[in-house]
């Protein structure tokens, strides 16, 4: 029998990755990075206080990266093995809280840039679909993809109605089938314009449940947060193969 040890700052065991989540009231429904269902492995959330939309993602305020710090220790502290988030804009915090603990840190979908190039060739792109088209700056894709060699093409849902109101307006009520013809219709069109796109990234920690259709519908390689953290969590969790030969 195995010797097990108290961790003084744990409150429940056996979670595998740790999620911060940004300070916000939107409806997280299966397949999103808030639903603890779309996972097949325990996931334990903590909610990063004063980390709203407004300060995030309209004002990039850093003077809340302290917060971001002390959340991502408790996570640590707590057992979990790697630490995510629920909004590809925390990339303006990455690299203090990777300095900060000791596990493996992956606050944005947008740190899979880097492996998606690798997987293209020179004269294709990555289509990038994010919820705020004017705050995915340079210098954030900068951060991610540091001398990329490859073309990014970004299209913006903030102008989608059905998208802004539940998840940057913080309104009650989402209709998930017409966020996902919004979507897939961004998806289109970015694909139409640059038909040298190769494979797409969905920023936006609400957009997972729509990868399958944005795929069927462009043929492209979908790549979300989702991907990210089943990545991390498999090389953090490796399984023991047995049977027959």
């Amino acid at each position: 029998m195995a010797i097990y040890k108290v961790r003084p700052q744990a409150e429940s065991y056996g979670h595998e990755i740790g999620i911060l989540l940004i300070d916000c009231r939107t409806p997280f429904i299966p397949g999103d990075v808030g639903n603890a269902s779309s996972y097949g492995y325990p996931v334990l959330y903590r909610t990063v206080p004063d980390v709203t939309l407004d300060r995030l993602i309209e004002q990039g305020d850093l003077s809340l990266t302290e917060k971001v710090i002390e959340t991502a220790r408790a996570l640590e502290a707590s057992g979990v093995r790697a630490i995510a988030s629920d909004c590809g804009y925390m990339m303006h915090f990455q690299e203090q809280v990777a300095a900060a603990v000791s596990i493996p840190v992956m606050l944005s979908s947008l740190q899979q840039l880097p492996f998606m190039a690798s997987l293209l060739g020179p004269r294709q792109a990555i289509g990038i679909i994010c919820a705020n088209r004017r705050r995915l700056t340079d210098a954030l894709l900068e951060k991610a993809h540091p001398n990329g060699h490859i073309a990014l093409h970004v299209a913006g849902l903030e102008n989608c109605p059905n998208f802004r109101a539940p998840v940057l307006d913080e309104t009650d009520t989402l209709d998930s089938d017409a966020i996902e013809a919004e979507v897939v219709k961004t998806a289109e069109a970015l694909c139409e314009e640059h038909p040298q796109i190769g494979a797409i990234l969905l920023e936006c920690s609400n957009l997972p449940p729509y990868a399958h259709a944005v795929q069927a519908t462009t043929g492209r390689p979908v790549f979300d947060f989702l991907t990210m953290i089943d990545h991390v969590r498999a090389a953090c969790r490796r399984r023991i193969y047995v049977g027959g030969y």
